[in-house]
């Protein structure tokens, strides 16, 4: 039970980064219908940043906000050079134009910091384990992580449902012509929304700096889930990216902890570790198609 609980929060931990993430990425393809593949390469830009500077500086907290502030220059960079020239057009062009981006982001990455992984230091004061029942011992920074998760969750359902901002951002995601029909400047509720979705991209960035390796294509791996976790919720929901996140990471890390010891039983050790990572990826794109078979558009999509 004690083995359980663990990993019940640490799936819970990793839904909630996978939500920081899929959550400004499923605003802005709900709203301006603009598929933005480069959104995992902000939260890279997020991680190596704050790597650097709480490994140079000693400071969490500054890591972090460095990480913020240099991925919103990066995101405004790209929402002037290139976004503004990609709303209205088709799908395939944003799949090749931020994919392109992709590429740049990666070379000039491994350009500066090269191709060796970075891992940023845990906080001094969050390196102790916490006991939060008797015999349960938890890092207390994955402690703070769940924390984290859960106050940005609560922050955005504040801010898109019960603020005017909000509402135009319901609005927008619901029916965007009608929305400009009434006077609603959807362009300029995007470019807030994209900086949002790029703040919280590089913080979730920054946050996982401690715990797993920055590394150059960090974001392309991450933007796979992502994008199962948006399909899931529904486009344009944040309520549905919520749920999914943490259906997506208790999927895969129940899959992660139970699988391999229960593939032990009857194949080698290693072979039944290889073939319970395979068959949890599996399990999260079977969950995908379950969703789907149910609720085409998804658990909570904004349109409908």
């Amino acid at each position: 039970m004690i083995y359980f609980i663990e990993q019940t929060m640490n799936g819970m931990g990793y839904g909630l980064m996978l939500f920081l993430i899929a959550a400004g990425l499923t605003l802005v393809f709900g709203i301006m219908d603009t598929l933005n593949l480069a959104h995992g390469s902000m939260y890279m830009v997020g991680g190596y940043v704050a790597a650097t500077v709480h490994t140079h500086s000693g400071s969490f907290l500054a890591a972090v906000l460095a990480g913020i502030v240099a991925t919103l220059l990066f995101a405004c960079l790209l929402e002037i050079v290139l976004f503004k020239k990609l709303y209205g057009k088709d799908h395939l062009t944003h799949v090749i134009a931020t994919f392109g981006v992709i590429l740049i982001a990666d070379d000039t990455v491994r350009a500066i910091w090269g191709v060796a992984p970075l891992m940023a230091p845990t906080p001094a004061a969050l390196a102790a384990p916490i006991e939060l029942i008797d015999g349960l011992p938890y890092p207390t920074y994955r402690l703070v992580l769940l924390l984290a998760g859960l106050a940005v969750a609560a922050g955005l359902y504040v801010l898109v449902n019960h603020t005017r901002v909000g509402m135009l951002v319901r609005a927008g995601a619901s029916n965007r012509r009608m929305a400009e029909f009434m006077g609603i400047n959807v362009s300029r509720v995007f470019t807030w929304i994209f900086l949002l979705g790029a703040a919280l991209a590089a913080l979730a960035g920054a946050l996982m700096g401690p715990i797993a390796a920055v590394e150059v294509g960090m974001g392309e791996s991450i933007m796979i889930p992502a994008m199962v976790v948006i399909v899931i919720g529904g486009v344009g929901s944040i309520r549905g990216v919520f749920i999914a996140s943490l259906m997506v990471g208790m999927v895969e890390t129940y899959g992660k902890a139970y699988l391999p010891t229960a593939l032990k039983a009857m194949l080698p050790a290693a072979v039944a570790t290889d073939l319970g990572a395979t068959l949890t990826s599996i399990a999260i794109y079977a969950l995908m198609a379950s969703v789907l078979v149910f609720k085409p558009a998804g658990l909570f999509p904004a349109r409908g």
